[in-house]
């Protein structure tokens, strides 16, 4: 009589669910007395991770090997450009000021690029701080260069001292912002001392503090999420609400990545 093929044991492990890969943007600093590094604020992995997402960390390349950006393009399903210093004003037709922070060429010159690509792609986009001033500069947009000069009016949206800061915010009736984070007021943490000026094309306004200083804003492709904000979700000074941005961005991104597979099918 032959021998029974032995059945396989099923796996006592589960097989966990795929989780779309989010890239996230990172610094780049250089100390004077050492070897320049990369670093991001783990909040960002936290809230990715518990969104559903899995992180992973983009270095901003050297010049020589923008190339391989493409390479994490096609591993990506979403991407975060997250905050950071102020982007060179000369580059977008404005002047330097004594508040002016630049922040690293290396950086600056790959994110531009970075961005570029993604919005080829049609790539859900979170843009944080930063991030999403570089939004508005794409689309033709302008920047106040410092909010106390240029926009004397304008309530503190920092506080020197480096302590936590908050303000209200108004959400814009009809927006993807009202749909994430419902109608009306709702408080944000506040650290930046640069501001959306003139929007760019194909933006509208999703959230204004009460001053009118822009807080938040969105393409107005329905069908595509790109969403920039002025405060930072990500940061433990943030509101549990704040936790449903990046759960609604990883839910987008997780769209995204079947897409393809879909047409393949």
């Amino acid at each position: 009589m032959a021998a029974k093929t032995p059945t396989r044991q099923s796996s006592r492990h589960p097989v966990a669910p795929t989780r779309p890969l989010i890239g996230i943007t990172t610094d780049y600093l250089t100390p004077k007395n050492n070897s320049p590094y990369t670093r991001a604020n783990v909040g960002y992995v936290d809230s990715i991770l518990n969104a559903g997402g899995l992180p992973i960390l983009l270095p901003p390349l050297k010049k020589d090997n923008y190339p391989e950006l493409d390479i994490y393009l096609k591993m990506i399903s979403g991407i975060i450009f997250t905050g950071g210093q102020d982007l060179d004003p000369r580059k977008y037709g404005q002047q330097l000021t004594s508040a002016t922070q630049l922040m690293a060429p290396r950086r600056e010159d790959c994110e531009r690029l970075l961005l570029q690509k993604v919005f080829d792609r049609k790539m859900p986009i979170l843009g944080i701080g930063m991030g999403m001033q570089l939004i508005n500069l794409y689309h033709g947009g302008t920047l106040f260069q410092h909010l106390p000069t240029e926009n004397p009016k304008a309530m503190p949206h920092s506080d020197p001292s480096g302590y936590p800061h908050r303000h209200m915010v108004n959400i814009e009736e009809g927006t993807l912002l009202e749909e994430i984070y419902g109608t009306g007021e709702q408080r944000v943490n506040s650290t930046h001392h640069q501001a959306v000026n003139q929007l760019g094309r194909k933006l509208r306004v999703s959230a204004k503090a009460n001053d009118g200083v822009i807080e938040a804003i969105e393409t107005t492709d329905a069908s595509w999420f790109c969403v920039g904000l002025q405060w930072h979700p990500e940061d433990e000074t943030a509101s549990a609400l704040d936790q449903q941005i990046f759960e609604c961005f990883v839910q987008s991104a997780t769209r995204f990545v079947e897409v393809p597979m879909l047409a393949a099918a």
